[in-house]
């Protein structure tokens, strides 16, 4: 009966342990390159990876029953949740989601922001090439946006991009 349920006392170490671990995983991925979590967000990729870590080694492990794993299991859907929910809060938002990052400005590329994303100027010319911009001179804007995508404002004829769009890329790469 043990290898299902397994011992009461060791319950709140599992959830303790996997709780630790989830948040320590989340800052680790905060502060990595983007390019590590393609379109997911610091948070959902950790989850991700840890319910298929958990689903696939608990049935094969000898010494963890099925209700640990569960335990584990449900902690970190819980814990996710609760992540998800504290990014409604600007200053846990913050800490939370990497902030988008500019490119480049004006047909300028910002060398520190390509490399703070893990990018090469190669990387950005080929993201351009795809859009079919011709010229840098095209560019107003190009972003690396919280997700990791990259988004590109074309110069306009009309004085430029919607001030909203921009301007908390603009506030974080001033200071």
């Amino acid at each position: 009966m043990d290898h299902l349920i397994g011992e009461g006392g060791e319950l709140g170490w599992v959830v303790l342990k996997a709780l630790l671990l989830y948040l320590t995983a989340i800052i680790g991925f905060r502060f990595g390159e983007r390019r590590t979590l393609m379109e997911m967000s610091p948070f959902d990729f950790v989850a991700a990876v840890a319910v298929g870590a958990i689903v696939g080694r608990v049935p094969n492990a000898s010494t963890t029953s099925y209700l640990a794993g569960a335990v584990t299991l449900l902690t970190l859907l819980v814990a996710h949740r609760l992540i998800t929910q504290l990014r409604y809060f600007p200053s846990m938002a913050d800490l939370i989601d990497p902030p988008p990052r500019l490119l480049m400005a004006h047909g300028g590329v910002l060398e520190g922001e390509l490399r703070r994303c893990g990018l090469t100027r190669n990387d950005l010319y080929g993201l351009l090439r795809q859009q079919g911009i011709e010229d840098l001179s095209e560019v107003q804007f190009v972003i690396c946006e919280q997700r990791g995508q990259i988004s590109i404002v074309r110069q306009t004829d009309r004085g430029g991009a919607d001030p909203c769009l921009v301007r908390d890329i603009r506030a974080r790469t001033s200071s």
